[in-house]
């Protein structure tokens, strides 16, 4: 008598959500425009597969507060 095999796990998704948003994280400290692509990236996967959007909009918060450090830098440095 065989027992029959468990079915497969189901496989997870395709998306690409998660890479997208830690990336557009990552590249909004050192590159905010970089950022800015990869975390519009996952907002578009995110909405496309139905997840959070929170990756998404940390990386467009980071990018905007080096924008403005970068801003504040070159002003204090030409002064």
């Amino acid at each position: 008598m065989t027992t029959p095999y468990p079915p497969p796990a189901a496989q997870p998704a395709n998306d690409k959500t998660t890479l997208f948003g830690v990336l557009g994280i990552v590249f909004a400290v050192c590159c905010p425009i970089v950022g800015i692509i990869f975390s519009v990236l996952s907002l578009n996967a995110a909405k496309k597969a139905g997840k959070p959007q929170t990756l998404a909009i940390i990386g467009f918060v980071v990018a905007a507060l080096s924008i403005i450090v970068g801003i504040i830098y070159q002003v204090s440095a030409r002064s």
